[in-house]
């Protein structure tokens, strides 16, 4: 293998998601539209005598070390799956960038793709649905963030339908710092049982499409986060407002709210704007990324 191998774990987005039930082994159903933007972790790797987790950049402290973090735990998966794949062991340095806790699946775009990094370093190929299940068995968000592009999401997780089109969109994203524990706001869900999202469009072409679409879902999860966080609900009031903005909601289980543009221009005047009203948040403006 090469000295060096890099690996992006873009920031994942629920542009809608609606949880339809509950099942008898505690797990809820979700149906959601799933989407993933042009900012990232990153992950490096270089051989070495045995595998190992450095973990830097802004939200390194939050993201833990050693076999608690989801990248060592794929790594672990990996190779119990697939022992003869890679040769070497590993030094993986995990660039944190996305904040914890944020409802942009973090942990589990850094799980998958480390699951990604290991798949491309042996010469035998390995089918999706097999990375596919061990990715399910480290989370459930972890198969979504394995494809990494527009994707319907249903069941726990394991359900996916990538999208063959979808617009050329913007986003931009804004996160409190506050973190969002996604069990706390399971607990404060007042309905498991909610109406499924609504077909789309066949093809999602352009970004009216999309808006009119997504004003006939919710995220469900929204106004028990805003419960805890009244401070979710202001932002996405404020980014409504903005001149351009297509749809403002909380993505995931929160804190971290998005508005979606057409513009790239008006994306990233709205994020400078942000940035200089709210100086301690985290906020970023990226496109979306589009299927192949």
């Amino acid at each position: 293998m090469d000295e060096v191998h890099a690996e992006a774990a873009p920031a994942k987005v629920n542009l809608a998601l609606h949880v339809t039930n509950r099942r008898s082994d505690g797990y809820h159903e979700l149906e959601s539209l799933v989407v993933f933007a042009g900012v990232a972790d990153e992950l490096v790797a270089r051989p070495a005598k045995r595998d190992s987790l450095k973990v830097t950049g802004p939200f390194a402290a939050a993201a833990g070390t050693g076999d608690s973090n989801l990248v060592s735990r794929a790594v672990a998966a990996f190779r119990s799956r697939w022992p003869d794949h890679v040769e070497t062991g590993l030094a993986i340095e995990l660039v944190k960038n996305l904040p914890v806790a944020a409802g942009l699946g973090g942990g589990s775009a850094d799980a998958a793709a480390a699951l990604r990094l290991m798949a491309g370093l042996g010469e035998a190929d390995i089918a999706f649905a097999d990375l596919s299940a061990v990715a399910l068995a480290l989370g459930a968000d972890v198969p979504a963030c394995l494809l990494s592009r527009p994707t319907e999401v249903r069941g726990v997780g394991e359900i996916l339908h990538p999208l063959r089109a979808f617009p050329r969109t913007h986003i931009v994203l804004v996160n409190p710092l506050v973190p969002v524990v996604t069990a706390d706001v399971f607990r404060r869900l007042q309905s498991r049982q909610n109406p499924p999202l609504p077909s789309l469009p066949a093809p999602l072409t352009r970004p009216a499409q999309l808006g009119l679409w997504l004003a006939e879902t919710r995220n469900d999860l929204e106004p028990p986060a805003i419960s805890l966080l009244p401070v979710i609900g202001e932002l996405i009031a404020e980014l409504a407002r903005v001149d351009g903005c297509i749809l403002a909601r909380m993505s995931g289980s929160g804190g971290t709210v998005f508005a979606l543009f057409a513009s790239a221009s008006r994306a990233h005047q709205a994020a400078h704007d942000l940035r200089e009203r709210y100086k301690t948040y985290w906020v970023a403006a990226a496109p979306l990324t589009l299927p192949d």
